[in-house]
């Protein structure tokens, strides 16, 4: 028959051009060209409506058959072209894994973010919130509203950068937990902490710099006492140098507290013995701190008749020179990557 001996030309015809295909979009064009909608196969289909049964049954077998015959070979190469492109890609971009590596600089967490990072985590455990402040602030918050009135003498050992006669780079954290004070309106208890940069005019050398990290603490709420400073200072410094530690206070003097102590603990060097770290005595001291003085609270919103505090201080880069080994404050500063790579993940502590 006229419409066989076509099917059978059509399946060599295919045959003999599959043979030519150098790519996936001739392989694809082949497959449209016999497949496609207007394809021959396509048009034989729909003229099988005009056989009878016997022979539309013959014909329409035979087209399935070849239409079967296209789809598994086309289907054939393309996995063959396409498993052939991935090995070519693998082989162009095949890496030489003898040849010596390169030496990939990664970062560390600096020691003094280190420093407070971990006293953060602490304070955090104890349920203490962190806070934080401009660093621009106001005589009235950096001073005033802190015992600290214009031409009070203390002043003088905190000699300040004054931008104009009412602002200045803020000598000390404190500003932060005044501002804290005065915007709790219903004056519910408080317990925070406010780690950040201070100014003072402090020449530097290896223990003073005009910039530094002070971190401190305060805590407001009803019968609060030394005993309970006493207890959060043993537990830092604890937390800070070991379990061995023992913490004491000595009488000192700031306006903002009273009564105001130096925290001291045992020399972690030394054990109390007395080394050069300690300075013979055995003891190091670690930062300042106090009952929050009744005009503070005062002058905050709170009714030093029925509230209580304490607060305490200390300079971060301190804590972190006496924790590291580190003998020049200068060394956080100097933007010389070797002073912190040794603080990476491997080590350091």
């Amino acid at each position: 028959m006229e419409k066989e001996e076509k099917i059978k030309k059509l399946r060599l015809s295919f045959d003999s051009v599959l043979n030519e295909i150098t790519d996936l979009k001739e392989l694809n064009d082949l497959k449209i060209t016999y497949l496609g909608k207007k394809s021959e196969i396509t048009e034989l289909s729909k003229s099988l409506g005009s056989f009878d049964e016997a022979e539309r049954k013959e014909m329409g077998a035979s087209l399935n058959e070849l239409r079967n015959y296209i789809n598994d070979s086309i289907d054939s190469l393309r996995v063959k072209m396409e498993l052939d492109v991935i090995n070519s890609k693998l082989e162009s971009d095949a890496i030489d894994v003898t040849l010596p590596s390169t030496n990939i600089t990664i970062g560390s967490a600096h020691p003094l973010e280190r420093t407070i990072e971990d006293i953060e985590q602490l304070f955090i455990s104890m349920g203490y919130d962190i806070v934080e402040g401009p660093e621009v602030e106001q005589d009235l918050y950096n001073f005033e509203m802190l015992n600290l009135p214009k031409g009070h003498p203390a002043r003088d050992a905190q000699d300040s950068f004054y931008i104009t006669e009412e602002m200045l780079l803020r000598s000390q954290t404190s500003p932060v937990q005044v501002r804290t004070m005065l915007a709790n309106d219903k004056k519910e208890p408080i317990r925070i902490l406010c780690p950040g940069k201070t100014f003072r005019r402090d020449s530097d050398d290896a223990t003073h710099s005009h910039q530094f990290t002070q971190i401190e603490g305060l805590v407001v709420d009803k019968n609060i006492s030394l005993a309970d400073l006493k207890g959060t200072f043993d537990v830092l410094a604890k937390h800070l140098f070991g379990k061995s530690r023992e913490t004491r206070f000595r009488p000192s003097f700031y306006p903002f507290t009273e009564p105001s102590v130096e925290l001291d603990t045992s020399c972690f060097n030394c054990g109390g013995k007395g080394c050069n770290i300690c300075k013979g005595t055995g003891w190091i001291t670690i930062g300042g701190a106090g009952v929050v003085h009744p005009n503070v609270l005062k002058m905050s919103g709170y009714d030093p008749e029925l509230y209580t505090g304490f607060a305490f201080g200390m300079g971060v880069e301190r804590i972190a020179m006496l924790k590291y080994g580190i003998t020049d404050i200068r060394t956080f500063y100097n933007n010389d990557l070797r002073s912190i790579v040794q603080f990476d993940k491997k080590g350091g502590e």
